[in-house]
Parts: C-alpha cells; sequence; structure tokens
C-alpha cells in the first residue's frame, strides 16, 4: 500500500490531515517549517505567507474539501 493510500484510509479527518501533512505535502511542509525557521527571531506578519499558502492549498487538494 503506498502512503497516499494509506492516507486516503485514515479514518478520522484529523488522522487524514496528519498523514497528508507528513506524506503528500511534505515538501510544501518542509518548505513552510524553513521559512519559519530562518526567521524566527525577526518575526514579521507575513513573513512566510507565500510557503503557508502553498502547504495550505496542497492540504486542501489531499483532503478534497474546499475550506
Amino acid at each position: 500500500m503506498s502512503t497516499s493510500q494509506a492516507a486516503a484510509q485514515a479514518s478520522t479527518p484529523l488522522r487524514r490531515l496528519a498523514a497528508h501533512s507528513t506524506t503528500t505535502c511534505a515538501a510544501q511542509a518542509s518548505t513552510y517549517g524553513k521559512c519559519i525557521l530562518a526567521t524566527y527571531t525577526d518575526v514579521k506578519k507575513d513573513v512566510c505567507k507565500a510557503e503557508f499558502e502553498q502547504f495550505g492549498r496542497c492540504l486542501r487538494d489531499a483532503m478534497k474539501r474546499k475550506w
């Protein structure tokens, strides 16, 4: 069974979200995390907004639900 199949078969929405955030959207999560890590000492509004939006879009697409 592939990781995307395992994520799709998770029983609750929260488990599906956790599975998708660590498998399907791992690249976007990593990019967002690196941005946060690089700028956490100089916090400003919307510093990592683009990375966060890409990560959120990936999760929404993976969860097949439009929030």
